[in-house]
């Protein structure tokens, strides 16, 4: 379903159901103070480290022993009474029958550290890629209309852009909104290759390289009703370098040079596009018509503009695939 503004999003009547009396212990343990140790640093109310685990704090934080119910009753009765969403009805059921059973009893994973202090704002459900790991100890997140850096090594959290106030661009390039951006709702991200781009809920882009200061680029794309950008794919062009594409509610993708920052394609759809991303089919000028052939089978069209280069794949959310030469 098409997203509008956040304060216009109401949760379907179907995931409330069966979920009240979850919430309601939820609340309470949101509600709960955790018990320190002296020598806990007040950023980590509520981190556990694998130490503290292996001695029997819950893994969450959770002081169980000071509520009235234990966590394998409240795990039995989520369990029984939560309700995910689901846009394929009985989707679980048919995966379950169609994928290998995890035995249990074994060792999938090792429990590390869990720090609930560090805490991304997600304002809807269906948002996406606000959260992005660059490495084994790098993690981007939004929260609170920030842009922060959270390293697993320091379990230092900073801030790398603040969104609430007024957004100027220190670089100039064409179309660059010189006037800057304000009170900018962040719907969607991408950070890669030291690159963070940012999409808002009024058709809003924000790039930023996280190797210097200041904001390189920043525009408004569309200025329809419906504007949300949807989702931003950063990625490597082989004949072109570094590009990234957005996806947004007004039925475009558009496709962005990170150099300069000049939009290069803009594909127009007659449906929203929720999510956009790129992979690359590198073929030769004897074999291009039959993989033209065989893709024109299960996709909706595609566009030739070179023999050699790249296929972006656009997954939307009312036709499978569509696939565009570049």
């Amino acid at each position: 379903m098409p997203l509008e503004r956040v304060e216009q999003l109401d949760y379907m009547a179907d995931d409330q159901e069966g979920t009240d009396s979850c919430d309601e212990f939820e609340g309470e343990l949101d509600n709960e103070e955790i018990n320190l140790d002296d020598d806990d640093m007040p950023t980590k109310v509520t981190d556990t480290s694998a130490a503290q685990a292996r001695k029997g704090k819950d893994i969450q934080g959770i002081t169980w022993e000071g509520l009235n119910v234990t966590r394998q009753s409240y795990r039995l009765t989520r369990l029984e009474q939560y309700r995910n969403y689901e846009n394929i009805p009985l989707s679980g059921e048919a995966v379950d029958k169609e994928c290998k059973q995890v035995e249990k009893g074994g060792n999938y994973y090792e429990f590390f550290y869990n720090a609930r202090s560090v805490k991304p704002t997600i304002l809807h459900f269906q948002l996406r890629n606000l959260v992005w790991a660059t490495s084994k100890h790098d993690v981007y997140l939004i929260s609170n209309d920030s842009l922060m850096h959270w390293s697993s090594i320091s379990h230092n959290l900073s801030e790398v852009l603040n969104f609430s106030g007024r957004i100027v661009p220190t670089e100039k390039y064409a179309g660059n909104l010189l006037e800057g951006l304000t009170l900018t709702q962040i719907s969607t991200m991408a950070v890669k290759n030291r690159f963070v781009v940012a999409g808002g809920f009024q058709g809003e882009l924000i790039c930023k390289s996280l190797d210097k200061p200041g904001v390189s680029f920043c525009a408004r794309t569309t200025y329809e009703d419906n504007a949300i950008t949807n989702a931003v794919e950063i990625y490597e062009s082989v004949s072109c370098g570094p590009r990234f594409m957005a996806a947004n509610n007004d039925c475009g993708v558009r496709v962005y040079d990170m150099e300069k920052f000049q939009q290069m394609n803009h594909f127009r759809f007659p449906w929203p596009v929720n999510v956009s991303f790129f992979t690359c089919f590198c073929c030769n000028l004897l074999f291009f018509p039959f993989l033209c052939f065989f893709l024109n089978l299960v996709t909706l069209y595609y566009i030739t503009k070179q023999y050699m280069g790249c296929i972006e794949t656009l997954y939307t959310n009312v036709l499978p695939i569509s696939l565009l030469y570049d």
